[in-house]
């Protein structure tokens, strides 16, 4: 009877293993269907996809280019962006497999992406402003480590998910099973320029401590942290507050 119990737990175990292992995807990613928002979108062919970017076009050195959430459709984000930087052309990436952008979605293959995507930007506009929204944030701290982003704000970031996916599941070896970590905190000591941090007091998916620790990874004076209070992961833009966080340009401070 003990081994015969022994023997369905382990096969329970390693039952949810499996499912962890071959499902991961469709956990992190979960992208949004296409819409009449998305008929004007800009077309930009990298490899092995063909990538839709929502845009409001305008002329001039300065530009935002925006990642979102693993569930958002970033067409919606363009006209709040437009109002709050009326100076700047807006670009918004729909990741692959989103809003009628082809390929599969992964890390390797979204940090590909953001890359040709802020080159294609770059090339327009000397002066680009990276904003990235939860998983969005990774792909926007690697740019802003590794290209000349002028400037960059973060939504609710965090360091990995695999610390994220480790407090949520922390009796599977998250470690050796995911295999698209996002470890935000490789690339943050490398950033040097201004750097807006936001965080929501009530993130129910980030929280707001995993946020402060991502910050402190940055080299003192390059960011600056700002709490949204009484908000959460989804509410938080919907604040006074925020949309004067992410508009205003950070005071470098010492931590």
């Amino acid at each position: 009877m003990f081994w015969s119990i022994v023997t369905i737990v382990i096969g329970v175990y390693v039952g949810l293993c499996g499912v962890m292992f071959f499902m991961q995807r469709s956990l992190i990613y979960m992208p949004t269907p296409v819409t009449a928002m998305h008929e004007l979108a800009i077309v930009l062919d990298v490899p092995g996809a063909r990538l839709r970017i929502s845009s409001r076009q305008r002329g001039g050195a300065k530009a935002v280019l925006f990642f979102g959430g693993n569930a958002e459709d970033v067409a919606y984000a363009i006209p709040e962006l437009a109002t709050a930087f009326p100076d700047r052309a807006i670009y918004a990436l729909h990741y692959r497999g989103y809003s009628g952008s082809g390929g599969t979605p992964s890390e390797a293959a979204l940090r590909a992406d953001a890359k040709a995507v802020f080159a294609m930007v770059h090339d327009q506009h000397p002066d680009v402003l990276v904003i990235g929204r939860s998983l969005g944030t990774s792909l926007a701290i690697q740019l802003a480590a590794e290209e000349p982003v002028s400037r960059l704000v973060l939504i609710t970031p965090f360091r990995s998910i695999r610390e994220i996916a480790t407090r949520v599941v922390p009796f599977l070896p998250v470690s050796i099973l995911l295999r698209d970590p996002y470890k935000s905190w490789r690339y943050a000591p490398r950033v040097t320029c201004p750097t807006t941090i936001i965080a929501a007091s009530h993130d129910e998916v980030v929280p707001a401590v995993d946020t402060r620790r991502l910050f402190e990874e940055f080299k003192p004076g390059v960011a600056t942290f700002i709490m949204i209070d009484d908000a959460d992961h989804n509410s938080v833009s919907n604040t006074d507050e925020f949309w004067k966080a992410v508009i205003a340009e950070p005071s470098r401070r010492d931590r």
